[in-house]
């Protein structure tokens, strides 16, 4: 780690370096990637070993797997930059955030290719916790200026507001909710938002939250609003009260469901 700096009072910054930078010089920000995070008292990164079974690291070394999104890459300046929500030792992500010291390692690896992360459309629906603030901002940063919409972002009080900056004609709401393994008021708010889908014009949402969240929300857009496949992704990055490992086939089959 190069450098970590407090966003907000539940968001740290970290910004990391790495002679083989370049090797991401073709990653999309707001990509999903993985990091790779050293176990308690283990100083380096001990990576997995693809497919081979007889050089896998010892359990005790082996790095914890989280996704998360890279905010930003500077590759002049080797730098990689990370945003973590930091709700306290109860995640090792978060931990290892609060924790980090300059020099300390995490490994990252990235999807490699120019994904897009949203189609062409005349009105955008952005939806997330915090989880998402790095995604959501990367879609904002990077749409036109004819584009319209709504932002709508739940994170745990007022403190913890960030400027983001778009060229489009985007109208950011957000909601403080200091408790969001207990619920959330995101799939109410979307529902009072006016949706009303004109033939001349093309919509898209982009909906990243909480299982519970992600869940409601789509089958509003979907059943109730008649969103189709295509102006829609919803995708929960955690599920309340279970760990990512421990949840991403409940997620993955969530997705597929509608």
């Amino acid at each position: 780690m190069k450098q970590k700096q407090y966003i907000t009072p539940h968001f740290i910054r970290v910004i990391l370096t790495g002679d083989d930078l370049d090797l991401f010089a073709d990653a999309v920000v707001g990509v999903n990637n993985k990091i790779f995070i050293p176990p308690s008292g283990v100083k380096d990164v001990h990576f997995p070993a693809s497919n081979d079974q007889a050089n896998q690291p010892l359990e005790k070394d082996r790095a914890i797997i989280r996704t998360y999104t890279h905010r930003g890459i500077d590759l002049e300046k080797k730098e990689l930059t990370i945003d973590f929500v930091n709700h306290g030792e109860t995640g090792p992500a978060s931990s290892w955030a609060l924790n980090a010291s300059i020099g300390d390692p995490l490994g990252v690896a990235m999807k490699i290719g120019k994904t897009e992360l949203y189609p062409p459309a005349d009105w955008y629906l952005l939806v997330g916790d915090a989880t998402a603030i790095p995604v959501l901002s990367a879609i904002m940063e990077s749409l036109p200026s004819h584009a319209k919409g709504i932002a709508i972002i739940e994170v745990h009080g007022k403190e913890d507001e960030q400027a983001l900056f778009t060229k489009a004609d985007i109208a950011v709401r957000w909601l403080h909710n200091p408790h969001p393994e207990k619920g959330s008021e995101l799939a109410n708010a979307v529902k009072q938002v006016p949706i009303s889908k004109k033939e001349e014009s093309t919509c898209f949402g982009y909906i990243a939250a909480e299982f519970s969240s992600v869940k409601d929300i789509r089958q509003y857009l979907r059943k109730d609003k008649l969103w189709t496949k295509e102006e829609l992704y919803a995708y929960s990055y955690w599920k309340a009260g279970v760990a990512e490992d421990q949840s991403v086939i409940d997620r993955r089959k969530e997705k597929e469901s509608i």
